[in-house]
């Protein structure tokens, strides 16, 4: 090699071994002392689900999005099991919505993550005709308690959510009395004590917030299908749109 190759070469080394440098940790961990570390990765969600869009999806330019939690019977890998119950049962026997209807499934021996829930709503979001500021949540039993959960989650996300026969945590009521909320729950339920949804309620009327609240003095754990049935709920999830951003 030349002394023109070899005075190219060098600086060259010098770059790379630079670069390399940059890419090392900022320091060993090193026993009995404690130095900073940093994780950088995405989290991975596979979540399957049921799809429907309106009949005239094509003619407007941005649809409501409700998303449906089933309970906790309906986990697995048959998507066919999620229908069995809430709005995709109804799509499935000829009912049409004017709202984008996401059922996901929830896999086996585990319970609704908000975090992946989030994720598969936003991919949602950006894939579809969706009208981000009518983004509203329903869930039953174990799916009512996963729409509490998700709207403490994200609680800026939501135009309005309605929670059957779940519960969640009372302290969450500061975060989330702001979304127009629609609670139902029977008060014979013997999986999900009644009291569940009323201390929810309460929490949220002590924070400050206006949540509906639909009591079945005779149901059982059976609080969906009178609920889901009810043309009103859906009518009043229409009217709500989340606020403006402050």
């Amino acid at each position: 090699m030349n002394v023109l190759g070899r005075s190219l070469l060098c600086p060259l080394i010098c770059l790379i071994l630079f670069f390399i440098a940059g890419l090392a940790p900022a320091a060993e961990p090193t026993p009995g002392k404690q130095v900073a570390a940093q994780l950088q990765g995405d989290v991975k969600v596979e979540l399957q689900y049921l799809l429907y869009l309106p009949e005239d999806y094509e003619k407007q330019e941005k649809w409501p999005l409700l998303v449906f939690l089933h309970g906790s019977g309906e986990r697995g890998d048959d998507l066919d099991k999620v229908a069995v119950h809430g709005p995709p049962k109804l799509i499935k026997g000829g009912k049409q919505f004017p709202f984008i209807v996401v059922s996901p499934q929830c896999p086996a021996q585990q319970r609704w993550q908000a975090l992946s829930l989030e994720k598969l709503i936003d991919d949602v979001s950006k894939t579809y005709k969706v009208d981000t500021d009518r983004i509203y949540i329903t869930g039953l039993s174990m799916g009512g308690f996963g729409t509490w959960g998700l709207a403490a989650h994200a609680p800026q996300k939501f135009a309005a959510i309605v929670p059957i026969c779940g519960g969640g945590e009372t302290y969450w009521a500061k975060e989330i009395a702001h979304i127009p909320c629609w609670v139902f729950h029977g008060e014979k339920d013997g999986a999900v004590p009644f009291k569940r949804s009323q201390d929810m309620v309460d929490a949220l009327k002590k924070a400050g917030g206006e949540p509906k609240f639909t009591a079945y003095p005779e149901a059982g754990h059976d609080s969906w299908t009178e609920s889901y049935n009810n043309p009103a709920l859906y009518e009043w999830l229409l009217e709500q749109k989340r606020p403006a951003k402050k």
